[in-house]
C-alpha cells in the first residue's frame, strides 16, 4: 500500500471514465438474475447469450426464407397441375364447342376447385371470354391478365396480388383437332394457403433457443456464485475500480491521512497530510521521529494514545487530530491518523458568531425599543438593549424641545441645549454625566462633529486622542482613570430632524470598537431615533389635546345649594378622548348634571366635546326639558357630521377623498342629562345611548335607574323620553362614561356589577369618598379609554324657606298677595328687598291675570338669591320691549328687568313660569340649608 503515497504536487493517476456508483451494482448473494457486466461470469453469460441469439436469429431467418420459396413453388406447381388436369380432362373440347359451354363446365370447374383446394378454376374461349368463375356474375367477362403465351399454345404461370393477398395462377391451353387452341383453363391459389409449414417450424426453433439460453444462464449463475465466494463478491474490474477510486479519494480529500506501522514507520501519507505537516519528499518507509516534526506532533503520532479531536500546533497552523488503531478487527498492527486544519474555520466561525450576535441584537432592539410612546422610556430602552453585548455604557442626550414634544431648532446640530436622558452600564457608578444634566458641546469634539455631519464618529483610542476631552477636561481624566478606552457617537436623526445623540462606550471590555461596529451602532440609533420622534410627535399632540381638553372642561363648579358634588376625569393612557361632564345652575335653585362621551381620541374628539359642552350650556340657558335639550343636541351632531362629510368626504368632482387630518364623523356620541329641583326633590333624567346613572340610597343600597336608552346623538329619527323620580335627601346620583365599566377582560354586565359592588354598602359616604372608592375598584393601571365620573348628593330646601300662594283670577287679589309677600320677607329678615319684590310680583301677577286664564301660582324661594316665580296655564311668552312716550302700557317687563338681576321664562307641561332672581341684602339671614 506504500505505493499509494504521492508527493505534494505530484499528479495522481486518473480513475478513468468509469463511475464509482457502478461498483455498488454488484450482487452479494442475491438473486441469480442480478448478474451483470461487473464480473467475469456475467461477461461470459452475456457472450453466450449473444451467440445463442445470433444463431437463433440466423436459423429463423433461413427457415422463413426457405419457407417463403417453398410456398411460392408449391403454389406454382399446384395451380399448374390443376389447370393442366382440367384442360386435358375428357369431354373438354366437346363442351367448349357445345351451344352452352357454361352449363357443362361451371359445375365441373367448381367441383375441381373445391377438391384441389385452389382459389379459382376459370375456363375461357380462345379469346379470353370467361365460361366459368367462382363468382357467376363475372362469367362472360374478359379474363384479367396476360393470355398471349397460352393463346400461342404454351402453358405459363404468373403472380399477382388480389383482394385475398399475394397469389400464383397458371394458364393452360385446350387443344382441338389439328392442335388448334380452342380454349384456355386458368387455376390460382394464394400463397398464404401453402405457408403453414413455417408456422409449424418456428415454435420448435424458438423452444430450442429458449432452452439454450436457460442452460447458459444456469451455468453462468453457478460460475458467478463460485467466483463471488472466492473473491468476496468482487470481480477483477471491481477490484481495479475500487483501488483507483480509493486512491483518488485518499489524495483528493481535504483531511490529512497517515498510517504508521507498529514499528513506528510511516506506511502511507496523502497529499493533505504532507502539506499540513511539512513532510520531506518520499517520507514513506521512514521513522516518524526522523521526519523533523514538532515534538508535540511527533509524540502524538508515535504514542499508543487514542485521540478525539485533539488540537495540536504545527507551525502557524492549528490541527485537529484523530487517531485509531488498525488491529481492532484482526488487521495488522499500526495506527491511522487523520488531520484537519481548523485555523481558517475557527476564524470564520468567530466572524459568523459575531454576525449572528449582531443580528440577534438588532432583532431584540426592534422588539424592545419603542414599546411606549414616551421619549424618556424609549431612550432608556435603547441603553438597556446595547449593554452589555455591544457596549459597556450607553448615554442618550436629547435636545430640550424634544422632551416637550416640540421640534428642535438648528442649534441642536451644534450641540447646544442637550440634556442627559438615559445612562445605563455594567456598573451603577461611573464618571459619566448623570441623568438630568444639561450641557452644550464644545466645537471640534467628536460629538459635535457627529451632530454637524449627521454621521457616526468612531474614536478607537481615547488615550491618543485629545479632541474628545475638550468639552470637559477634568471629567475626561476621570473617564480615562475609570478605564474608558473607546467610544462611538451616533446622531439621533429621524425624518430630517436632529433629535440628539447616543454614545456607546467601552471600558472593561478589552477590545476597542472597530469600523465594523459603526454600522451596528447606526442601526441601533436609527431604530431608536424613529421611535423617539414618534414619541415626540405623540407627546406634542397629546399635550395639545390635554391642554385643549382641560380648557374645555369646567375649571370650577358653579355655586349652588342643591347638590354636594365631586368629580373625576382620567384621560386614557394612549390619548385624550371626548369624555366630558358639566354642572349647570338653573333658575329656581335647580341644578342640571350632564355627562357625555364622543367616540374617538385626539384633538378632533376633544374639540367636538367642547362644541357639545358649549351647546348644552346654551340649551340649558333656555331652560329646556331634558328630552327637548337632547333633541336639539342630536340635530347639532347631525349638522356637524354633515359639515365634516362636506369638507373631508368629497372632492370637487364628487369623488371620495381622504378625510383631512384623519377626522371622522361624530356619530356615536352619547349623553345623559339630569335636572334636580331641591324644592320638591324631583329629578328628571333623559339619556341618548349613554350608560344609565346609578342611584345610591341613604342606606347604602345601589341600583341602576331604569331609563329609556334612546339612540346615540347624530342618528336621529326617534324622540327622546324622560323619567321623573324623587330623590331622598342624602341620596347619591352617580353619572359616568363607559370607560369606567368597559374592559376587554370582562363583559359589560360584569362591569355594571363591579360598579354596583363599589357603590353598595357605604352609607354616609360623601361624594369625594364615593369617587375614590369607584376609581380604586374599577380603574386599571393603564386605562385604554377616558373616564369621567360625577357624583351628586341630594339636598333639600327647608320648607320654611319656601312660600307659595294661589292667586285668584281677579286684579283685586294682587294687593293681598303683596301683603303676604311683605310679611314673609320680614320673617326671613329681608325687609330691604320688600319694595323691589312687591313691585316685581305685582307686574308679573297683573300680566298673568290680563293675558292668561286659569289658576295663577306664586312662589318665593330663599336660596343664595331671592327667587320669585309666577306660573299660569298660558304658553304665550312675554317679550321685553321699549314703550314709546305716548304708550299707556308695555313698561311692566321693562321695570321687572330693571329691578331684578335675572329673569326669564320656562315652560312646563301645564303652562309656563316667569321667574326673577334678586340678590339678597347683606345680612339677609342664615343659609337656607
Amino acid at each position: 500500500m506504500a505505493r499509494l503515497a504521492r508527493r505534494p504536487g505530484e499528479p495522481r493517476p486518473s480513475a478513468g471514465p468509469r463511475s464509482w456508483w457502478r461498483a455498488g451494482s454488484r450482487s452479494r448473494g442475491g438473486s441469480w438474475l442480478r448478474i451483470g457486466n461487473s464480473s467475469v461470469a456475467g461477461q461470459v453469460f452475456l457472450f453466450q447469450a449473444v451467440i445463442v441469439l445470433l444463431l437463433v436469429a440466423a436459423a429463423a431467418t433461413a427457415v422463413v426464407l426457405q419457407a417463403h420459396r417453398d410456398s411460392q413453388q408449391e403454389a406454382t406447381n399446384r395451380s399448374l397441375a390443376v389447370a393442366g388436369a382440367f384442360a386435358n380432362s375428357p369431354g373438354m373440347v366437346a363442351a367448349l364447342r357445345s351451344p352452352d359451354p357454361t352449363a357443362i363446365l361451371q359445375p365441373r370447374a367448381e367441383a375441381a376447385r373445391k377438391i384441389s383446394g385452389v382459389d379459382f378454376v376459370v375456363v375461357t374461349d380462345a379469346r379470353g371470354i370467361r365460361y366459368t368463375h367462382p363468382n357467376p356474375a363475372r362469367i362472360g367477362q374478359h379474363f384479367v391478365g396476360n393470355l398471349k403465351p397460352a393463346q400461342a399454345g404454351h402453358p405459363f404461370t404468373a403472380r399477382n396480388t388480389g383482394t385475398l393477398g399475394p397469389a400464383v395462377y397458371a394458364v393452360v391451353p385446350v387443344f382441338g383437332p389439328g392442335h388448334k387452341v380452342v380454349g384456355l383453363v386458368s387455376a390460382g391459389i394464394t400463397i398464404a394457403k401453402v405457408s403453414t409449414a413455417v408456422e409449424e417450424q418456428l415454435p420448435v426453433l424458438l423452444g430450442a433457443a429458449a432452452g439454450g439460453l436457460l442452460l447458459a444462464t444456469a451455468g453462468t449463475a453457478f460460475m458467478n456464485r463460485r467466483l463471488r465466494r472466492q473473491t468476496h463478491g468482487l470481480g477483477p474490474t471491481e477490484m481495479t475500480r475500487m483501488y483507483e477510486h480509493h486512491d483518488a479519494v485518499l489524495h483528493a480529500v481535504r483531511e490529512g491521512v497517515l498510517i504508521v506501522g507498529g514499528d513506528g514507520r510511516l506506511l502511507l501519507v496523502n497529499d493533505e497530510a504532507a502539506l499540513l505537516l511539512g513532510l520531506p519528499p518520499n517520507p514513506e518507509g521512514r521513522y516518524v521521529s526522523e521526519l523533523g516534526l514538532a515534538p508535540e506532533t511527533a509524540r502524538l503520532l508515535t504514542s499508543e494514545q487514542v485521540a478525539d479531536d485533539e488540537v495540536v500546533n504545527s507551525g502557524e497552523r492549528q490541527l485537529v487530530v484523530n487517531r485509531r488503531p488498525t488491529d481492532r478487527a484482526g488487521g495488522p498492527p499500526g495506527w491511522v491518523t487523520t488531520l484537519r486544519d481548523s485555523t481558517e474555520l475557527r476564524a470564520l466561525s468567530g466572524r459568523a458568531e459575531r454576525a449572528r450576535g449582531r443580528l440577534t441584537l438588532l432583532y431584540e432592539a426592534s422588539t424592545q425599543i419603542g414599546t411606549t410612546l414616551d421619549v424618556t422610556r424609549t431612550a432608556e430602552e435603547l441603553a438597556r438593549v446595547a449593554v452589555p453585548r455591544f457596549a459597556d455604557f450607553v448615554t442618550v442626550d436629547l435636545a430640550e424641545p424634544v422632551l416637550r414634544g416640540e421640534e428642535p431648532g438648528p442649534a441642536t446640530a451644534t450641540g447646544s441645549g442637550l440634556r442627559r436622558i438615559a445612562v445605563h452600564g455594567i456598573a451603577e457608578e461611573s464618571p459619566l454625566y448623570r441623568v438630568g444634566v444639561e450641557f452644550s458641546l464644545m466645537p471640534s469634539t467628536p460629538q459635535s462633529a457627529s451632530l454637524a455631519e449627521g454621521e457616526p464618529v468612531l474614536t478607537t483610542d481615547l488615550r491618543s486622542s485629545d479632541t474628545w476631552r475638550r468639552h470637559d477636561h477634568e471629567r475626561g481624566e476621570l473617564l480615562m482613570a475609570y478605564g474608558f478606552h473607546s467610544f462611538i457617537t451616533v446622531p439621533l436623526l429621524a425624518r430630517g430632524v436632529m433629535l440628539g445623540m447616543v454614545n456607546f462606550w467601552r471600558a472593561q471590555r478589552p477590545d476597542a470598537f472597530e469600523q465594523d461596529d459603526i454600522s451596528l451602532a447606526g442601526e441601533l440609533a436609527g431604530r431608536a431615533a424613529v421611535c423617539i420622534d414618534n414619541a415626540r410627535r405623540y407627546t406634542h399632540e397629546h399635550t395639545m389635546a390635554v391642554v385643549l381638553q382641560h380648557s374645555l372642561l369646567p375649571n370650577r363648579l358653579p355655586e349652588q345649594s342643591a347638590l354636594d358634588l365631586a368629580y373625576r376625569y382620567l384621560p386614557a393612557e394612549s390619548g385624550v378622548g371626548g369624555d366630558w361632564f358639566d354642572v349647570l345652575a338653573l333658575p329656581g335653585a335647580r341644578v342640571a348634571l350632564v355627562v357625555g362621551d364622543v367616540v374617538g381620541h385626539g384633538l378632533h374628539a376633544a374639540a367636538t366635546m367642547g362644541r357639545l359642552r358649549t351647546a348644552v350650556a346654551n340649551f340649558s340657558a333656555l331652560d329646556l326639558p331634558p328630552e327637548e335639550l337632547l333633541g336639539h343636541l342630536d340635530e347639532l351632531v347631525s349638522r356637524i357630521d354633515e359639515e365634516e362629510e362636506g369638507a373631508d368626504g368629497r372632492g370637487e368632482d364628487g369623488a371620495a377623498a381622504r378625510p383631512s387630518g384623519g377626522r371622522t364623523a361624530v356619530t356615536g356620541a352619547t349623553c345623559v342629562y339630569a335636572v334636580y329641583d331641591p324644592a320638591s326633590g324631583l329629578c328628571t333624567v333623559a339619556r341618548a345611548g349613554h350608560p344609565p346613572p346609578a342611584l345610591v340610597h341613604p342606606d347604602g343600597t345601589a341600583e341602576f335607574l331604569d331609563l329609556p336608552a334612546g339612540l346615540p346623538l347624530g342618528i336621529g329619527g326617534q324622540p327622546y323620553e324622560t323619567t321623573e323620580f324623587t330623590l331622598e335627601e342624602g341620596s347619591r346620583l352617580v353619572l359616568y362614561t363607559d370607560g369606567l365599566i368597559e374592559d376587554r377582560a370582562w363583559d359589560i354586565d360584569v362591569g355594571f356589577e363591579h360598579l354596583r359592588t363599589a357603590l353598595s354598602g357605604r352609607p354616609g359616604h360623601d361624594p369625594e369618598a364615593t369617587c375614590r372608592a369607584v376609581l380604586d375598584a374599577l380603574v386599571p393601571d393603564r386605562p385604554s379609554d377616558d373616564i369621567a365620573v360625577l357624583v351628586a348628593r341630594a339636598r333639600r330646601l327647608d320648607t320654611d324657606r319656601i312660600a307659595e300662594w294661589t292667586v285668584p283670577h281677579d286684579p283685586a287679589a294682587v294687593a293681598a298677595v303683596r301683603a303676604e309677600v311683605s310679611r314673609r320677607l320680614t320673617a326671613w329678615g329681608l325687609e330691604e328687598a320688600a319694595f323691589t319684590t312687591e313691585l316685581v310680583l305685582s307686574e308679573l301677577i297683573t300680566n298673568a291675570i290680563r293675558y292668561a286664564s286659569g289658576p295663577i301660582g306664586v312662589r318665593l324661594l330663599r336660596d343664595r338669591t331671592l327667587i320669585c316665580e309666577v306660573s299660569d296655564t298660558s304658553s304665550t311668552s312675554p317679550h321685553l320691549r321699549a314703550a314709546a312716550a305716548t304708550d299707556e302700557g308695555g313698561r311692566g317687563l321693562f321695570l321687572v328687568a330693571q329691578f331684578a338681576d335675572r329673569w326669564g321664562t320656562r315652560y312646563t307641561a301645564h303652562g309656563k313660569v316667569i321667574w326673577t332672581e334678586t340678590a339678597l341684602p347683606r345680612g339677609g339671614g342664615p343659609h337656607p340649608f
